[in-house]
């Protein structure tokens, strides 16, 4: 099967952990979603509603925001 025929996996639980840690996080550093907009250029919106299957490229660059690694992100999931 080649790549452009995969089917995105999307596991909808595991969204919805990610999304409320990051919003955990962003609460903790006080900060709005706006805010963290303009930091970022990442729409937070869309991921703490889990709406989007967040790339793990974007997850980085957000633990890297928080001042956390991605193994440090997934420790409290």
């Amino acid at each position: 099967m080649s790549l452009c025929n995969m089917k995105q996996v999307r596991n909808q639980e595991l969204l919805l952990k990610i999304a409320l840690r990051i919003k955990q996080l962003r609460e903790l550093k006080g900060v709005s979603q706006e805010i963290m907009y303009m930091d970022t250029q990442i729409h937070v919106a869309r991921i703490e509603t889990a709406k989007v299957n967040i790339s793990v490229s974007t997850l980085d660059a957000i633990c890297r925001y928080f001042g956390i690694t991605l193994s440090e992100f997934f420790q409290s999931l």
